[in-house]
């Protein structure tokens, strides 16, 4: 009986979900159809559309997995230690002078590179 009533609710669903593309895909197309409009209407009637669209994915089955991933999301957002002011400041300060000498390291490679290969060319009078 239960498998009839997941069978029946995930068709609902299905036809949510092409309506709420429908109504989206309108809001689109009504965009361009009325371009002799006030820019306004327009983009509020694109919001309109989307957020009718969205409320109406919401209400499927899909919809309330996405707001409970969401919520579950948060909660680990809210679980994680976030540093300080002056952690974040010397991580930041390290990173850029690794960057830096990374840079020098790179940079002294390329010039002896440079350096060995025109000589070896005869280019480095």
């Amino acid at each position: 009986m239960s498998a009839k009533a997941d069978s029946s609710s995930s068709g609902i669903d299905i036809v949510k979900l092409v309506l709420a593309i429908i109504v989206l895909i309108g809001g689109i197309v009504g965009y361009y159809h009325f371009a002799d409009k006030s820019l306004i209407y327009r983009v509020l009637g694109v919001l309109l559309s989307g957020l009718l669209s969205m409320g109406m994915v919401l209400t499927t089955q899909l919809g309330r997995q996405f707001l409970g991933f969401l919520v579950e999301a948060r909660v680990e957002v809210r679980k994680v230690v976030w540093p300080n002011r002056q952690e974040t400041v010397q991580s930041t300060l390290v990173v850029v002078a690794l960057v830096f000498l990374v840079g020098l390291i790179l940079w002294t490679l390329d010039a002896g590179l440079f350096w060995g290969i025109s000589r070896l060319t005869g280019q480095g009078k």
